[in-house]
């Protein structure tokens, strides 16, 4: 009955290693290396932090394809990468195009961190200078005024 449960468990925990894995056949290694590159430029739509290449979502799979059968058309590197784009928005690529709707995207970081050294600069600078309570200093030169020198 033990055996039963043991081989029960491992069929259990072998389920997973049994997933579908894509072969594809590819005319070139130079068509081999443009898909390779693709699926790891490419973000997963589904996963949002994976690549097509360590995704697997039902949509990665077919962009997969996607991306095959493209270059299989004759399709370049760039073609498919603007098909993408056009299809699914810049959210597709992880280093998306700088143009007028990613700037802020792109300068974000810049911008943010320039906020914060103006900031940092403005508050140490405050600090170093003592301030100065102008009643305490008038009480001062009265007094000094005040006292004669010694002859």
């Amino acid at each position: 009955m033990k055996v039963i449960f043991i081989v029960f468990f491992l069929l259990l925990w072998l389920a997973p290693a049994q997933a579908s894995i894509e072969a594809y056949q590819f005319e070139s290694a130079e068509m081999e290396a443009d898909y390779n590159q693709l699926v790891n430029e490419l973000r997963c739509l589904v996963c949002q932090n994976q690549n097509l290449a360590g995704s697997d979502a039902d949509l990665a799979r077919d962009l997969r394809r996607e991306t095959y059968e493209m270059l299989n058309e004759g399709k370049s590197q760039q073609q498919v990468i603007e098909f993408m784009v056009e299809r699914y928005g810049d959210f597709v690529l992880y280093r998306p195009q700088f143009k007028s709707t990613t700037y802020l995207l792109w300068l974000g970081p810049f911008l943010l961190l320039l906020c914060v050294l103006v900031f940092l600069i403005r508050r140490l600078l405050s600090a170093a200078k003592p301030e100065v309570n102008a009643e305490a200093v008038a009480r001062a030169k009265q007094i000094l005024d005040s006292k004669e020198p010694n002859k």
